[in-house]
């Protein structure tokens, strides 16, 4: 079986090629890559190479497949695993496997580390590790994008999972959010705040009675209010309110929306000190701050408030990534209708992984789609209409998609995979 994909050989080498994959093992599986969704760790993979913790060393004569976030169907089930996945599903990948005897140990992982499995291919083959570590999950689901983004919304559900408090007197952590809290989002209208908000409002077991999502783009604020209204918010039960911290005293502004109690979750969306500074002022007695954004730099530090920790019993919490249960919550939710298209802002072709890879952080916008079934230029849903003025097709998707409050669909997917040549 031959496969098209995207390998890295070193710093900021990534190539297209053509390749024959070996023949599938009884303990493996052959399966058809549809959709990837671009991830920044990717784009620190790509820039640093073999001095990446999960690329192995000899990564320039043995390339890998890069893309974490990718969905698609089994297309052969080596006889090991037939009796428990078949031909035709459809699937999600939990890359994060944990599995000591991986290409370099316990950090492998689909996406960064193995020669015939990643995201950005058309075909792959999943390792009998992935399937050991229980990794390899069926989505029953319509279409494929919301298995594609089944990983990074694990991300934010481990990331809900861990925050914990206290009650006076007992040293029990009660893990999970407060269930009728006050919770903030800080810098929460990129892709994973995004996320966060849709997945806050929609689960069905805890929710926050007031939900506070702050940006200093009026823009991307305003586009957040679009798709996650604060009515929908109301009907769950939860008061919701967007506010642009680029003017005044920000922590004065969250407080008042607490009568100065405060805020018992609040998560930090951007690896930024003076916001993780914030996050710590507005703190509730034992409020957790859940520092989510990945720095690039290892000595990044930040102020915090150690007379807070010991009086109020305010504490720190990270989390980098979702575990396997947080993924399976996830495929629950996405096959219940909880529709993550917000997320996604552009959509691309195989083709167009290598230099949109290695060019995200200056690509405005959410999260990049990439059909790897297709070549196709990396093209902003918003950008359609005007394409489609000399490609009908892009006209229809264009229409499609103002079907669809702006944003991508099933419908819109459906549409392109008929088309796979009509976009290039």
């Amino acid at each position: 079986m031959k496969t098209r994909a995207i390998r890295l050989y070193g710093k900021k080498d990534l190539r297209l090629e053509e390749f024959e994959l070996p023949p599938v093992n009884d303990d493996e599986i052959l399966a058809r890559v549809v959709s990837d969704s671009l991830c920044m760790s990717s784009y620190k993979a790509s820039t640093q190479g073999a001095d990446h913790k999960r690329i192995p060393d000899d990564v320039s004569e043995k390339p890998i497949l890069i893309g974490h976030e990718f969905a698609g169907e089994l297309i052969e089930v080596g006889s090991k695993w037939a009796g428990k996945f078949s031909k035709g599903q459809k699937f999600s990948i939990q890359p994060a496997l944990n599995y000591k005897d991986g290409p370099v140990g316990i950090l492998s992982a689909p996406g960064y580390s193995y020669q015939y499995i990643g995201g950005d291919a058309t075909y792959v083959i999943i390792p009998n590790e992935v399937m050991e570590q229980d990794c390899l999950l069926i989505y029953k689901g319509e279409g494929y994008y919301p298995a594609s983004l089944a990983e990074p919304l694990s991300c934010v559900i481990g990331a809900m999972h861990a925050n914990y408090h206290t009650t006076p007197g007992s040293y029990v952590h009660d893990m999970d959010i407060a269930d009728g809290g006050n919770m903030a989002i800080l810098a929460g209208v990129g892709p994973m705040g995004l996320a966060a908000i849709n997945y806050a409002i929609n689960r069905e077991d805890r929710k926050p009675n007031r939900l506070v999502i702050t940006d200093i783009d009026q823009t991307r604020l305003d586009r957040a209010a679009r798709l996650y209204t604060i009515q929908n918010a109301k009907e769950k039960g939860i008061e919701m309110h967007y506010i642009n911290t680029s003017e005044g005293n920000p922590v004065e502004m969250l407080l008042d929306l607490t009568d100065h109690r405060g805020f018992d979750d609040v998560f930090v969306f951007a690896p930024v000190a003076p916001l993780i500074e914030q996050a710590d002022a507005i703190l509730a007695e034992s409020g957790c701050l859940n520092f989510f954004a990945g720095p690039s730099d290892p000595n990044f530090k930040a102020s915090l408030n150690f007379y807070n920790v010991h009086y109020k019993f305010t504490h720190v919490v990270g989390t980098s990534g979702g575990n396997n249960d947080d993924l399976k919550d996830a495929l629950y939710y996405l096959s219940k209708g909880l529709d993550p298209a917000g997320l996604i802002t552009h959509i691309g072709g195989l083709d167009a992984v290598p230099e949109t890879t290695l060019n995200l952080p200056t690509i405005p916008g959410g999260k990049k789609l990439m059909y790897t079934q297709l070549d196709m230029p990396l093209t902003a849903i918003d950008e359609f209409r005007e394409k489609g003025k000399t490609n009908k097709h892009f006209a229809i998707l264009a229409d499609i998609c103002d079907a669809h409050n702006g944003i991508w669909s099933v419908e819109a997917e459906n549409y392109l995979l008929a088309h796979p040549d009509s976009f290039n």
